[in-house]
């Protein structure tokens, strides 16, 4: 499982392409795991790719990742809202890379503070469906330094 990537999308995620396209841009759910896969696969890395509604469904997501090399996580609304999200990614010693479609600085005060960022290695906002792939490279390269 070291050789794996768990992409995990919180709530509304799966309405891309048409909730909200000014905000979120065109792409669906599906174009995001294409692209995710995409990533792992030009690093030689195996995909789990998720998505739910529900706050303990994502906790239990987290905690199945344990041992894998590390989680893109957009935790969607749950980001501003969930100490249980934050506390499964301590619990488990996840190497997660906290990621938004949207620059969440641009937008209303109340998305402008995360449970996830302190207890992620990195950050990632508003570069759209890119920022997945972003993240996936980041975790990459964090293989070998984590080897050494």
């Amino acid at each position: 499982m070291p050789d794996t990537v768990h992409v995990l999308n919180g709530p509304n995620l799966n309405l891309l392409g048409t909730r909200e396209p000014e905000v979120y841009g065109r792409a669906t759910l599906a174009d995001v795991e294409a692209a995710c896969r995409a990533a792992c696969e030009s690093h030689g890395l195996k995909l789990v790719f998720r998505q739910t509604n529900h706050e303990g469904e994502l906790v239990t997501f987290l905690q199945e990742a344990r041992g894998s090399l590390g989680v893109v996580l957009n935790a969607a609304a749950y980001t501003h809202t969930s100490v249980a999200v934050a506390d499964a990614i301590k619990a488990v010693g996840l190497n997660v890379v906290e990621v938004h479609l949207s620059n969440v600085f641009a937008r209303e005060a109340f998305r402008h503070h995360s449970y996830i960022s302190p207890v992620a290695r990195g950050v990632i906002c508003g570069l759209g469906i890119e920022g997945y792939r972003l993240a996936i490279d980041a975790l990459a390269g964090s293989a070998g330094s984590r080897a050494s």
